[in-house]
């Protein structure tokens, strides 16, 4: 089971969302289908089909969940910052563009737009363990290009 690297905010995250689901969730969707089954024809029930549904997604989202908590590895905000980790804050500058700044994070906590990128994306792959001032060459789905290492921290 590959490791999941995951904040400390973003493992208390997780764990609320995965409590959230056992203890809330699934007792509204239990008393979802409870309501729809008294309501006559299951065959030709909408409201059972959808309470179905939505059981069968919380169910895959808390086994989704208990993977990912029980393979985490809690990453604390980076000390040696010569060198691009997991954990560390990054601005980086294509040529010609302004620069972007990035937490480095685990595939479950990525949101680019929140400044989050992955270990695993292309540029979070490509930047680690490279020091400020290095150009790295990015291998993306759309083409290669290069960025600077401007900060690291």
């Amino acid at each position: 089971m590959p490791t999941n690297f995951l904040t400390r905010e973003g493992f208390q995250k997780l764990q609320d969302e995965l409590e959230y689901l056992r203890s809330v969730k699934r007792q509204e969707v239990a008393n979802r289908l409870h309501e729809a089954m008294e309501g006559g024809e299951l065959i030709e029930n909408a409201e059972y089909e959808a309470a179905k549904n939505e059981q069968a997604f919380v169910e895959g989202r808390i086994q989704e969940l208990e993977i990912i908590l029980a393979s985490a590895r809690v990453i604390e905000e980076s000390r040696k910052a010569d060198i691009v980790q997991v954990g560390s804050t990054v601005t980086i500058q294509e040529d010609g563009s302004k620069p972007e700044k990035y937490t480095i994070v685990g595939a479950a906590e990525a949101n680019p737009r929140a400044g989050r990128i992955s270990n695993e994306s292309p540029i979070g792959r490509a930047i680690l363990n490279h020091r400020a001032g290095d150009e790295v060459q990015v291998e993306a789905p759309g083409g290669m290009y290069k960025v600077r290492i401007v900060k690291i921290g």
